[in-house]
């Protein structure tokens, strides 16, 4: 027997999805609620699945909120005349007066375009090198030969500035061993250590010694990514070598190269502190004074607190800045970049 229209009706709008039972009440609301409860229950499963994992993670945020995020506060001395004697409460509040003398201070905008410099120099010369000697490295057959060069090339990253700039200075030093054999065939010597013209090469060489091979670790880990079976049928194709390291490793290495590339210029007015501070001297102000050692020489020496604050607020977000629009670049090339909407 068919039931009545106005029942066929109620049934109709209280059915939910296809194939679920008839659940009184609105549709929508239920169908929402329903949603809600499976993705707690799966959050909450989740959790129990995953909690020991979670747990090992609680150190590291504990780290990053303690010296990352919580210092965050302290630019708030940016915007007033800050004494320690007297605390940041009690400090007078000066807006934005820091800011404009910072953009017509002319030692801040010197130390801008030699940090500026020195990155662009670097991210051509220095930047592709850790892909190069990844590649080199991976070509190596033998695992013990591969193991070992890892080592050599791995182990200045783990020098300190101190003895990387010591050593620089027995090779490269008026009184180092490349002046000493120009003096034996007769020719003056050189001191490259204190010659401002050539400091920029000369920052980027121990840049390269001490961390191009510890930069090859994240490469080696993506190549190792890239499915070998690739290069056997490329090979099997009569592909050569340079061919399929045109077609298959660098299209295989490019997410993450993009990836470093957009971190690298979202660091671009971070060039270091200690590398420069140890040759401002040697050099002068002129070539070596980036925007760390401008902060430095502004702020702990002359106690304009609130100045340098002002100078490390405007690289922080002049860092941000050059982030999001890198990896805005990057989605428009179709890489995901540090992040992507879902």
């Amino acid at each position: 027997m068919a039931a009545p229209d106005h029942l066929a009706v109620e049934r109709s709008t209280d059915a939910g999805p296809a194939g679920s039972p008839a659940v009184p009440g609105r549709p929508g609301t239920t169908r929402r609620r329903a949603q809600e409860r499976a993705k707690h229950g799966s959050l909450r499963s989740r959790f129990r699945r995953d909690w020991q994992l979670l747990l090992m993670t609680v150190p590291a945020i504990g780290l990053l909120l303690l010296f990352h995020y919580v210092p965050l506060l302290g630019n708030v001395i940016a915007f007033q005349d800050y004494s320690p004697y007297v605390g940041i409460k009690d400090s007078p509040w000066v807006g934005m007066s820091n800011f404009q003398w910072l953009m017509f201070d002319e030692s801040f905008w010197d130390a801008t375009i030699n940090t500026l410099s020195i990155t662009t120099f670097q991210l051509i010369f220095y930047f592709p090198l850790p892909i190069l000697l990844a590649i080199l490295l991976d070509s190596v057959v033998r695992p013990r030969l591969r193991l070992f060069i890892q080592g050599i090339v791995y182990m200045p990253h783990f020098f300190s500035w101190v003895l990387v700039v010591t050593l620089f200075q027995q090779m490269f030093g008026g009184a180092g061993l490349l002046a000493q054999i120009l003096r034996d065939h007769g020719f003056s010597g050189v001191d490259i250590m204190t010659n401002p013209d050539t400091f920029i090469l000369l920052v980027t060489a121990e840049t390269v010694w001490k961390d191009a091979g510890w930069g090859t670790i994240i490469f080696l880990a993506a190549l190792a990514a890239i499915n070998p079976h690739l290069y056997e049928a490329a090979a099997v194709d009569g592909a050569s070598r340079w061919r399929r390291l045109w077609h298959i490793t660098l299209p295989g290495l490019r997410p993450v190269f993009v990836l470093l590339l957009i971190l690298r210029l979202g660091d671009a007015l971070n060039v270091g502190f200690e590398q420069f501070f140890l040759q401002r001297d040697a050099v002068g102000r002129d070539a070596a004074e980036v925007l760390d050692t401008f902060m430095y020489w502004r702020t702990l020496l002359t106690g304009e607190w609130s100045y340098g604050a002002a100078a490390g607020l405007v690289k922080g977000v002049a860092g941000l800045i050059l982030i999001l629009i890198a990896n805005k670049v990057a989605h428009r090339f179709g890489e995901q970049g540090i992040y992507k909407r879902s």
